[in-house]
């Protein structure tokens, strides 16, 4: 292979945001430590009905967290959002006009987290709860906010875009409210980017100010959870001084030679035509609580501080939905 520096390379592909020097009493790694965390912040609830609600953004790993709470977790009664939901065919009835027949294009949907939901059921999962005189009720899943709006101990469960696109690739997951984990990666993604990820992300815009907790499910089998309050404080401190994401890597059919000197790659991957690198919309933020690496996507920064991060001109102008014309950004494509 064609060498291309004669140096070693010093790019940093796990940029951290050092929030604080320990992560003792703000970040509980693994389920044994968060669900002890949980059960401390539940006895401090002093009231026979005791409400836990996990909402979930798309592409969590319902299967690693549900079993993990609900084994592991006291409760009374547990309720998957899911159940809620319309049928699959109403929902892609429902939205045939945004996903369109396209194989690339879809359009930008303008619907909120209630359209995946039959107010019906909605009504009877509600009853279920005002049965209970007393217990820990637990609410799982998208929208689980939605369903039960009010309650005592609220977790948001986030996810990175790239990771949600890798778990596409292997068929592990669907998009909301249906089964498609077989279809092709690339129309699961178009569907998030046009429809499940504009829906989420305006809930979770009207979440972030309720929040306890965020949970960090991002490598399976190694969950942390922290402290709503930790994390704002991470996301406070990036707004206000330089800051990377974290860049990831994806082969092509063309070039990517250079990049693997350069960024210090796998020399074994044919080729990585592509790296994204300062891009909201797809990459991720980590927030460094002592040793610990806590993952969030990094468009909840501008979510959060938008203003702070963008300035007043270019939020004025197109919000903070972080437009790839709004501000500066780096998509690197390695043809050499």
């Amino acid at each position: 292979m064609k060498k291309y520096s004669n140096y070693k390379s010093n790019y940093d592909k796990y940029p951290v945001v050092q929030v604080s020097e320990t992560s003792e009493n703000v970040c509980w790694q693994g389920w044994p430590e968060i669900v002890s965390q949980l059960n401390k912040s539940l006895e401090n609830v002093h009231k026979p009905v005791k409400v836990l609600v996990v909402e979930c953004y798309q592409g969590v790993y319902d299967e690693e967290v549900k079993s993990a709470l609900k084994g592991q977790l006291s409760h009374t009664l547990w309720l998957d959002a899911s159940s809620a939901m319309k049928t699959s065919e109403e929902i892609n009835s429902f939205l045939k006009s945004d996903i369109t027949d396209d194989e690339i294009f879809g359009y930008m949907t303008r619907y909120h987290m209630d359209c995946y939901f039959d107010e019906k059921k909605i009504a009877e999962l509600r009853e279920k709860v005002a049965g209970i005189s007393v217990g820990v009720v637990i609410v799982y899943g998208v929208g689980a906010a939605y369903v039960m709006p009010e309650s005592d101990v609220l977790i948001y469960a986030d996810m990175a875009r790239w990771e949600i696109q890798m778990r596409f690739r292997r068929n592990e997951i669907s998009n909301v409210g249906v089964d498609n984990r077989m279809e092709r990666a690339s129309l699961q993604y178009k569907r998030g980017f046009f429809v499940d990820w504009r829906i989420c992300d305006r809930f979770k815009k009207t979440l972030m100010n309720k929040w306890d907790y965020v949970l960090d499910t991002n490598v399976m089998g190694d969950p942390k959870m922290a402290t709503a309050a930790i994390v704002d404080a991470g996301l406070k401190k990036a707004s206000k001084s330089p800051f990377r994401v974290v860049p990831f890597f994806d082969p092509g059919p063309w070039g990517g030679q250079w990049m693997k000197e350069i960024c210090d790659l796998d020399r074994e991957t044919p080729n990585f035509a592509w790296c994204f690198d300062c891009v909201p919309e797809e990459n991720s933020l980590y927030l460094g609580f002592g040793e610990v690496r806590f993952e969030i996507p990094s468009i909840d920064l501008v979510f959060s501080y938008p203003r702070e991060l963008l300035g007043n001109p270019v939020y004025g102008r197109f919000g903070d939905e972080f437009l790839f014309g709004s501000t500066s950004w780096i998509r690197w494509t390695a043809v050499i």
